[in-house]
């Protein structure tokens, strides 16, 4: 099993959107976007929705949760990779899964019931803040940051 290209891991409960498809893509120099979402997997219309708003030349794969873990390790070394999430809980699902991730950035969490602000862009509930420290707990970087030229900021000050 070869190690996969992972350049970032982005939890953004949009997915993809122009700001992943194209300020993102470009600015790590990724070529694919690998959606790990259940639901997204699923959903032929979502996925046309969100591949009009990916540059050029990226393309873009909608695996399961359980189909990432499965098949990452086989991604070939010229595969650049940006995956996107959900929630905290999937990133952690993936790492359980044995997904190599080092480092998270998240971009949107919108706010529901249940869940508090804690950022202009980021709101979080229990499951999310569980999720997050264990995480960081297996040495993973979490930080938010919207757009590539914005500073980052540890989660773990804002939790």
């Amino acid at each position: 099993m070869s190690t996969p290209n992972i350049l970032l891991t982005r939890i953004d409960n949009r997915l993809v959107h122009g700001q992943v498809g194209v300020t993102w893509t470009g600015s790590l120099g990724a070529n694919l976007i690998l959606v790990a979402n259940d639901e997204a997997a699923g959903d032929p219309v979502q996925q046309q929705l969100m591949d009009m708003v990916v540059a050029e030349g990226v393309q873009t794969r909608y695996f399961t949760l359980s189909k990432t873990a499965e098949v990452i390790h086989k991604a070939a070394e010229r595969q650049k990779i940006l995956i996107v999430c959900k929630t905290p809980r999937d990133v952690l699902t993936l790492v359980e899964g044995g997904v190599p991730i080092k480092q998270i950035n998240v971009g949107n969490m919108h706010f529901a019931d249940g869940k508090r602000q804690i950022h202009k862009t980021v709101s979080v509930d229990e499951d999310d803040i569980a999720a997050f420290r264990e995480l960081e707990a297996r040495g993973i970087h979490c930080e938010i940051r919207r757009v590539p030229d914005e500073v980052g900021e540890p989660i773990s000050r804002l939790l």
